[in-house]
């Protein structure tokens, strides 16, 4: 049982405007620019930095809404589209819709408890919500309230996904993966593209680095694993007599702050127990890992029992590589824009990936879903699923869980109406047909 309707798109047209009649608006605006507009009013400066912030120049937020918008839909006319159906099956899941929650780091920024809202607004319309490390609340949490949200709509299990960043401690991400494992997420995503952070100017500019003031590292310190090594490195500080490195200033103390609320435990123990300082300071040090490989990959398959996928392929030989390697899926993804300035733009690396591997393995596209339209002419050009990242957390900024909810429902909707006024009752039948490409000058 699903919580989406026969008709997305009529029903919530139908919503909206019944509602209008009374002289009720949306929580947030249905189309992408003017959500952007509103969200951006309403965040801090931080939050915009690193939510909306691309690398280098940005020409990769550019590249990605460009390589989409050099397609363009062709309507067929006098086709029975009463009956339509938006469903499909990834790893064993039958879904309502081909839409994934992408994770956003530090989403915290934008709201608390941001995680558990997102992950619970998933559930409400029954699509996946894909857990990361650089969440800000333990993944239990969040599949906690996600499967009460499901068993009140009438199912038992809300879907969910885990991404890994995989830490130069292995120890740490072992555990993570039994994290996911133990809640039964569908599949296992492993971030290729952010073995170390991009150069991000928005963020560098205002000196802001979230987890460094503990926000979205609640999936490491809520690790047990995680919880260990950060014992030992306090344990080998006294044994070394090293103390730690305090200025008194005004952003010292704000992060002071920050880490002694964020942190388990009470708010004065934190202020004077050497936990919260450690637990970033190893976290900085352990996240990434740069000299992850192929090696690496092929090792993880021993080490999970979930079907994996590699986020972040751009290149048609890795895809290849991949494939050869047994992995049970690609995500097409260039992190946003937010890792490479002047990245290839992801529909324009999903074309040629699928071209070497779209009969040989589940393709999810990942960075630049905007629109209805956009659904549309990823599952076109050969993608099985979408993820979407930005549009949701601007309506997290806006309205909290409820603005999550529309922003997924308005895109579903649009998807469905487009596909209907394609000429089309189902995404078995979407194909390059239905696309042409608009000549460049």
């Amino acid at each position: 049982m699903t919580s989406t309707p026969p008709h997305p798109g009529r029903s919530r047209q139908d919503a909206i405007y019944r509602a209008g009649v009374f002289g009720r608006v949306p929580a947030v605006p249905t189309n992408f620019s003017e959500l952007e507009r509103a969200a951006r009013q309403r965040m801090s400066k931080r939050a915009w930095a690193y939510v909306a912030g691309g690398a280098g120049a940005g020409t990769g937020i550019i590249n990605n809404r460009a390589a989409l918008d050099r397609w363009a839909i062709v309507p067929r006319m006098l086709r029975d589209t009463s009956d339509r159906d938006l469903t499909v099956e990834l790893f064993g899941r039958r879904l309502p819709a081909p839409v994934l929650v992408a994770p956003v780091g530090a989403a915290d920024l934008v709201r608390n408890g941001a995680d558990v809202e997102i992950g619970a607004a998933a559930a409400a319309v029954g699509v996946p919500y894909i857990f990361s490390n650089q969440g800000s609340a333990p993944m239990e949490d969040t599949a906690a309230e996600m499967d009460n949200v499901a068993r009140q709509a009438g199912r038992e299990h809300a879907p969910r996904w885990f991404q890994l960043y995989w830490s130069t401690n292995d120890a740490v991400v072992t555990s993570l993966i039994r994290r996911a494992e133990a809640l039964d997420c569908d599949a296992l995503a492993v971030t290729l593209d952010t073995t170390q952070l991009g150069w991000r100017p928005n963020d560098l500019n205002i000196g802001s680095l979230p987890f460094a003031q503990a926000i979205g590292i609640a999936q490491y310190y809520s690790d047990t694993a995680f919880a260990q090594s950060v014992r030992e490195r306090i344990a080998e500080a006294r044994r070394s007599g090293r103390r730690p490195d305090m200025q008194l200033t005004l952003g010292g103390l704000r992060t002071l702050i920050s880490l002694a609320r964020r942190m388990p435990g009470s708010f004065l123990h934190n202020l004077v127990s050497p936990v919260p300082r450690a637990s970033v300071e190893t976290f900085l040090e352990t996240y990434s890992r740069p000299s992850l490989n192929w090696d690496n990959i092929a090792e993880l398959r021993k080490r999970t029992r979930l079907p994996i996928l590699l986020k972040g392929i751009l290149h048609p030989d890795d895809a290849r590589r991949a494939v050869d390697l047994g992995v049970d899926g690609i995500v097409v993804s260039n992190h946003g824009g937010r890792q490479v300035d002047s990245v290839i733009g992801a529909a324009d690396a999903l074309v040629d990936i699928v071209a070497a591997v779209g009969d040989q393995t589940s393709i999810v596209f990942d960075s630049g879903i905007r629109s209805g339209a956009d659904i549309f002419k990823a599952l076109a050009l050969g993608a099985h699923a979408v993820t979407v990242g930005r549009p949701h957390i601007y309506g997290l900024a806006l309205a909290g869980r409820r603005g999550v909810t529309e922003v997924l429902q308005n895109l579903i909707a649009e998807f469905d109406l487009t596909l209907g006024l394609s000429g089309l009752r189902s995404i078995a039948e979407l194909s390059t047909a239905a696309l042409r490409p608009i000549p460049q000058v």
